[in-house]
């Protein structure tokens, strides 16, 4: 999950600069299917795709549509939010994730853990906020920030309905097709998009962000999360989301595009605290 939040962190900033040159349900569809085709490769060389892993495929066609929901809305909003802003929003996941964790699971929250989870949404409303109470009082929040908080009512409903459906799968076959179905229903839903973007005219900016996202922030990462998924409470799972902002920072910087206001950092403060009491409480299944 360490790995998970680094290579996450990344779609927001290059997602950022591409979002404003394609249609979102186009871009995702083909991301879907290119990270289909490596996880794919991957699960096949290793003989991890069997008739086993197909058994109801209704699983496959309901976690991939709330991953493609996520992405989707994520691009939607990346239009008008900023990169920290929008990752900070991502950190309220595992809030909302403890909620269904305990609704489909019974998973328990133990005090530190229900600290850490207040400490964290706390840390994220004060930068999804621009760090102004005035703000925070009207609720005056971005409508960038406010597509994307939709779509992470879906990416926190994904983590523990993996670990509720899943029936022994590998990691990489149960990814595999996830992915697939995610990439069949975006295809149907952008089926217009898909035929009228003029693909050879992109810029590069959209094919560098294209490969990052399919290989990066969604083959790799769908993996680590399912294997993370399957071993850890879903609050704990997305407790490493905390580190999200700090990574987009990095990369904001190594982007050139500046680092946010001195009072914003005190809301990531309180995400790292909130990541380090996650962290130290006892191990939970």
């Amino acid at each position: 999950m360490l790995a998970f939040s680094a290579l996450v962190a990344g779609s927001f900033s290059l997602g950022a600069l591409a979002a404003p040159l394609i249609d979102p349900g186009a871009l995702t569809a083909l991301r879907f299917l290119l990270a289909a085709a490596l996880v794919g490769a991957v699960a096949w060389a290793q003989g991890a795709l069997s008739r086993h892993a197909l058994r109801a495929p209704w699983r496959y066609a309901l976690l991939g549509g709330l991953l493609a929901i996520y992405f989707v809305l994520m691009f939607h909003g990346l239009k008008t939010a900023p990169p920290v802003s929008a990752a900070a929003v991502f950190t309220l996941t595992p809030l909302m994730a403890a909620g269904f964790g305990w609704l489909l699971l019974r998973q328990q929250l133990t005090a530190r853990m229900a600290l850490a989870l207040v400490l964290g949404a706390a840390g994220a409303l004060w930068v999804i906020f621009r760090a102004d109470l005035a703000a925070v009082r009207h609720l005056d929040l971005g409508f960038g920030e406010a597509i994307y908080l939709l779509g992470c009512v879906a990416h926190a409903l994904y983590a523990p309905l993996v670990r509720k459906l899943n029936r022994g799968e590998p990691a990489l076959a149960f990814t595999f097709f996830t992915m697939i179905a995610g990439c069949l229903l975006l295809t149907v839903w952008a089926e217009t998009p898909l035929r009228e973007t003029p693909w050879r005219a992109l810029p590069a900016v959209v094919w560098v962000a294209l490969l990052y996202l399919a290989v990066a922030a969604s083959a790799a990462s769908f993996v680590l999360l399912q294997y993370a998924s399957l071993r850890l409470p879903a609050a704990k799972v997305m407790a490493y989301t905390y580190l999200t902002p700090a990574w987009v920072i990095l990369w904001e910087l190594a982007l050139g595009h500046g680092a946010p206001p001195p009072a914003i950092l005190m809301g990531l403060g309180l995400i790292c605290a909130a990541l380090w009491l996650l962290l130290e409480d006892a191990p939970a299944r």
